[in-house]
């Protein structure tokens, strides 16, 4: 295995290593256990939602289930917690540009005045994590804010201890990611209405759930049950029931057509929460065509932020309504299928299904 210069090197553009070949080594040093690699990234479970260095020592997750990291940093802005075993956060970096990074996502996190020449911060966090460290500071007062909600359950606290000088801003800038104001969020949901339904198709289960502004989750999974705990844990008081009314039926019967090849086009209303970077992600999705693929260093350049091939696998990863969003389009760049929230081999059958009927 390549030693962790060889294997990251400062290069980027034409002369840079592929993301899925990064993460394909990253995935070698997991397996291994190698402890050279420690401070050169981190591994996230979406299962468990916790992260470790490589070297940790636990139970090695199912391959499915990782996502990679450069520094701890970006994996907490994903909501991921630290392993209490491996301590993944005192792992230190020999690349200089990364300590950069995360001595500045320290300081934004104490709300401290960031030192370093603003254009030299900038390279750095294009290159570490791609995005800015606006971008990033914006997304993290978006999740203290969050925090503090649920914590206070008053939006007038949280808002100053999150940083925000005046409400209209935080109206500005959340209602859009919580999808819906803050004070409902602060009641985790509550008096939000959800109705779901779970149908059978040939992927497994499917799950669709809808607010009446839209539909708010659609998930693919083994069984029912589990899809139905996924959807109860954002919001726990939230009123959230199963459709026996039928109002889901005509969206329900255009994703099963769109299941079966009948609706290559899907134009369903939405009602989902991201960041500002995850819902340029989305959008580019969606205009992906049917019974085609784009690579996600394609998706990054097409949204304009080209170092940002990583981040835009995360958005992809935490994409909460499957098919709407057609994150199973998204491959790398040699035509691996990379990776799908709801399995590769789901994902594999949606491709294959997809350019069979794209021919027809």
């Amino acid at each position: 295995m390549a030693a962790p210069d060889a294997m990251f090197p400062r290069v980027t553009g034409a002369a840079a290593v592929s993301a899925h070949t990064l993460d394909d080594e990253r995935w070698r040093a997991v397996l291994a256990r190698d402890r050279r690699f420690d401070g050169a990234f981190v591994y996230a479970v979406r299962s468990t939602g916790i992260y470790c260095r490589p070297s940790c020592a636990s139970r090695r997750p199912r391959r499915t289930q990782v996502t990679f990291f450069p520094i701890p940093e970006a994996a907490e802005r994903e909501g991921y917690r630290a392993c209490l075993r491996c301590r993944p956060a005192e792992a230190q970096s020999a690349d200089p540009a990364v300590a950069l990074v995360r001595d500045a996502c320290r300081a934004i996190e104490s709300g401290a005045v960031l030192a370093t020449r603003p254009q030299q911060l900038t390279r750095a966090f294009k290159r570490v994590l791609g995005i800015t460290a606006k971008q990033y500071a914006d997304a993290r007062r978006v999740a203290r804010f969050k925090q503090e909600l649920k914590r206070r359950k008053h939006v007038s606290p949280a808002l100053f201890e999150a940083g925000y000088s005046s409400s209209s801003r935080v109206y500005e800038r959340t209602h859009e990611q919580l999808g819906m104001t803050p004070a409902t969020y602060a009641r985790g949901g509550a008096g939000i209405g959800i109705a779901y339904v779970t149908v059978s198709t040939s992927l497994g289960r499917l799950l669709v759930a809808a607010t009446e502004r839209g539909i708010c989750r659609v998930m693919l999974g083994d069984n029912a049950e589990a899809l139905e705990t996924d959807l109860l844990d954002e919001f726990p008081t939230a009123r959230v029931v199963q459709d026996k009314s039928g109002k889901l039926a005509g969206w329900v019967g255009a994703i099963l057509a769109h299941l079966d090849a009948r609706e290559p086009h899907l134009d369903l209303p939405l009602d989902i929460r991201g960041t500002a970077f995850q819902r340029r992600v989305w959008q580019e999705l969606q205009k992906i065509p049917f019974g085609k693929t784009r690579s996600y260093a394609e998706v990054a350049r097409r949204i304009g932020q080209p170092n940002a091939t990583r981040a835009v696998a995360s958005a992809c990863a935490t994409n909460p309504a499957a098919l709407i969003i057609p994150c199973h389009r998204v491959v790398r760049e040699d035509g691996d299928l990379g990776g799908y929230r709801w399995g590769l081999e789901r994902k594999r059958a949606l491709l294959n299904q997809e350019e069979r009927n794209a021919k027809t």
